[in-house]
């Protein structure tokens, strides 16, 4: 039987690590897990109680609406002109998806089609990459590094030459900051600078602002919409996963651009019904009553980050303190550079029970790294460390 798309599909990189871990705590091993990047901090208790509360009530069960409760969207400009002095139209610039894979991936549906372009991060979160492919569309791949390494400022100006030289011009740019996997930031003049740039050439901005609350060391990542102009060309996915730690509720807004927003709407009215309606009301409560959380949630991700920086390069392994995201990007250590990012996560966790994710998985810029997930406490990632500094014994 023929499949469409499908076969398309590298082989998910990952399972491979994924089997090894398995395979290695089944003999009974105690792997430290910084693979996956699934968050273990819980969903805040306000949440769970209002769903709870919520399901109970037969009225919940039905069929909701695939743009969002009226008050959950109001919820949402509410958080935008509160965090970043937005002003939203929750009837026009504000969707509802079932997590920001689902957006992004059917976003792609009605801006691209065969023959269209969008360019996209290198490396990248796997959907960036195959979301315009799944549309039918080419994917180009932007490098994030410049002369300082992966940076904002460089993918805006590595955009800009891309865009110049390639045929037919790409219809749409894809960004991601603070980034996963690299851990890279932008500042708001660069995204000007992207926002100024593509209103003069028709081209649509769509930003996966995943990481819009999970900073570090006081620093807040700037919102697109935050830029003059940025409502003529640019929407933004703001999730609920990594900011309110409610990664398995899949709760995310597409926000912006009207026109967009419509047409996604209108597509998503053909597909779905919105997310389960007690869902919607706990969120709406979460954003309302519970602004404080990701503030709690950055504390813990800081403090990990903190243990897996002072011990990794303790054990010789230098590793910059990333500002955001809950994941570090760690260059392959020196003696062990003769080793692409499949075969050197494979020794790692042989020799020190500790998974982490191939670079590669991320597209082929990654693959002379891998990235470590904030997702075990300080004694667990003081421990991988340890684990590490006694298994890779080429580091001395």
């Amino acid at each position: 039987m023929e499949f469409r798309r499908i076969p398309g599909l590298p082989p998910y990189v990952f399972t491979i690590i994924d089997s090894l871990k398995i395979e290695a705590r089944r003999a009974g091993r105690d792997v430290v897990d910084l693979g996956f990047g699934n968050p273990d901090i819980p969903s805040p208790e306000l949440t769970v109680e209002k769903l709870a509360e919520a399901a109970r009530n037969t009225r919940n069960h039905r069929y909701s609406s695939s743009r969002g409760l009226p008050k959950l969207r109001q919820a949402v400009t509410d958080l935008y002109q509160r965090r970043f002095g937005v002003t939203l139209d929750p009837d026009a610039e504000v969707i509802s998806t079932i997590g920001a894979k689902e957006g992004f991936s059917h976003l792609m549906w009605v801006l691209l089609q065969a023959g269209d372009a969008a360019l996209v991060p290198s490396p990248s979160y796997p959907i960036h990459i195959w979301g315009p492919y799944f549309a039918g569309a080419d994917t180009r791949q932007v490098s994030l590094n410049g002369p300082d390494g992966p940076s904002g400022a460089a993918y805006v100006d590595n955009v800009m030459e891309a865009w110049e030289m390639g045929w037919p011009k790409p219809r749409v740019v894809v960004l991601s900051f603070p980034h996963n996997p690299t851990t890279a930031t932008i500042e708001l003049p660069d995204l000007q600078r992207l926002v100024d740039w593509a209103r003069e050439r028709d081209v649509v901005l769509v930003h996966d602002f995943a990481y819009a609350e999970t900073a570090f060391d006081g620093w807040m990542p700037p919102s697109i919409l935050q830029c003059e102009g940025a409502t003529e060309c640019a929407v933004e996915l703001y999730s609920m996963t990594k900011s309110f730690s409610m990664a398995g509720w899949r709760v995310a807004f597409l926000v912006g651009n009207r026109e967009v927003v419509g047409a996604l709407a209108k597509l998503k009215s053909y597909l779905d019904y919105g997310t389960f309606q007690p869902i919607q009301i706990a969120a709406t409560v979460t954003l309302n009553e519970a602004q404080d959380y990701p503030l709690e949630v950055n504390a813990v991700y800081e403090s990990r980050r903190d243990a897996l920086v002072e011990g990794l390069n303790r054990a010789g392994w230098p590793l910059p303190a990333p500002r955001g995201t809950m994941f570090a990007w760690a260059r392959i250590p020196e003696p062990y550079a003769e080793m692409k990012s499949i075969e050197f996560a494979k020794h790692v966790i042989t020799e020190c029970d500790v998974a982490v994710s191939p670079g590669v998985g991320f597209g082929p810029e990654g693959d002379d790294y891998v990235r470590f997930a904030l997702i075990e406490n300080e004694q667990r990632i003081g421990q991988a460390a340890r684990q590490l500094r006694k298994g890779l014994v080429k580091l001395g």
